[in-house]
């Protein structure tokens, strides 16, 4: 009789210690689940869950790993400072099921000395009357400025005047048409089209787009669009040390301006120069595809740096940003 008391007793503790070592789930601001719906088979589905440190230490997202091969998942890497925020991205393969399916995504967060997982649940219902081919919009690598188009096909097999009315971009930088390829008892196909605005952000684009239907069931369905905007111009290295220099020493600091490809180009203005920066010689008036600058640094008084140039050309509207940091010492 005693052994069973104590054995009860010890899963009471260590039930209760489980549940306590789960404050990774408190950081999911919203309820760490997400339900996509009813969704059309051969989708991709994705989800971005914010992740925000409640707590006062730093934290980090140390592991994840999804419970299904039919969802993936990755993670913010940096560091979360304290009432800073980081990511988990899911994505759940919906031509790997039909019907129903739930899957939990296992986030590990933690520090050098304390970590606790979250279960993370991601759920949504494929139905077989509809199917995209391919299952979302993918660009692919794409150089900031241009403007290509990809199309998926929608099918709908059923007995419902299944159409579509509109595509709903959803403030993601697209536009998007369709047209009705052909209409058969209970076969109806549909192509979409969507393309890239050349106003689109440089970096990574996930986002879903949404097909309106006459479907009471489905009146949204979820199309991704994924891309990597590629910078038409860099500039290495974006960020200049400048660590205990001393009062009136000058230092010269270089970083190089490129293009992407070969295309030549102008650097118009720096701006955020004076107060102890300067140029080392004036731009050159010739375009080129590769820019080198020199910075002359000195400065008459001691204290911290921090300073920030924008370098303009004539390639891109979006100027390039150099930081100088460092301190002066006597």
């Amino acid at each position: 009789m005693r052994n069973g008391v104590l054995a009860l007793l010890v899963l009471i503790v260590a039930a209760t210690a489980s549940r306590a070592e789960a404050w990774a789930e408190k950081m999911f601001k919203d309820a760490p689940a997400h339900n996509f719906g009813t969704v059309p088979h051969g989708a991709q589905l994705f989800h971005r869950f914010t992740v925000t440190n409640i707590y006062a230490v730093p934290l980090k997202i140390t592991a994840v790993r999804s419970g299904c091969k039919c969802g993936s998942v990755t993670a913010s890497n940096d560091a979360i400072a304290p009432n800073k925020t980081g990511w988990v991205d899911v994505t759940m393969d919906a031509s790997l099921f039909k019907g129903p399916k739930a899957i939990i995504i296992y986030v590990t967060i933690g520090d050098d000395d304390h970590s606790s997982t979250a279960e993370v649940k991601v759920s949504a219902t494929a139905r077989g009357d509809i199917v995209f081919n391919p299952g979302a919009i993918n660009f692919g690598n794409v150089p900031a400025g241009e403007t290509p188009k990809k199309t998926i096909d929608v099918e709908y097999a059923g007995d419902l005047e299944w159409k579509v009315t509109d595509v709903v971009t959803n403030d993601a930088p697209v536009d998007a048409t369709f047209k009705e390829l052909y209409r058969k008892p209970k076969l109806v196909g549909y192509q979409i089209t969507v393309k890239l605005k050349s106003d689109a952000p440089a970096g990574a684009l996930k986002q879903e787009i949404f097909l309106k239907t006459n479907d009471p069931a489905s009146p949204l369905v979820s199309l991704v669009v994924d891309a990597n905007l590629q910078a038409s111009l860099t500039v290495a290295p974006d960020k200049v040390s400048l660590s205990n220099v001393q009062v009136n020493e000058e230092n010269l600091r270089r970083v190089v301006v490129r293009g992407i490809g070969s295309k030549p180009f102008k650097i118009k203005d720096v701006e955020g120069l004076g107060d102890g920066i300067e140029l080392e010689k004036p731009l050159s008036t010739e375009p080129d595809a590769r820019h080198t600058l020199t910075f002359k640094c000195k400065f008459d008084k001691e204290g911290d740096i921090k300073r920030k140039l924008s370098i303009k050309t004539d390639l891109q509207e979006k100027p390039l940003i150099v930081a100088i940091e460092g301190n002066v010492i006597p």
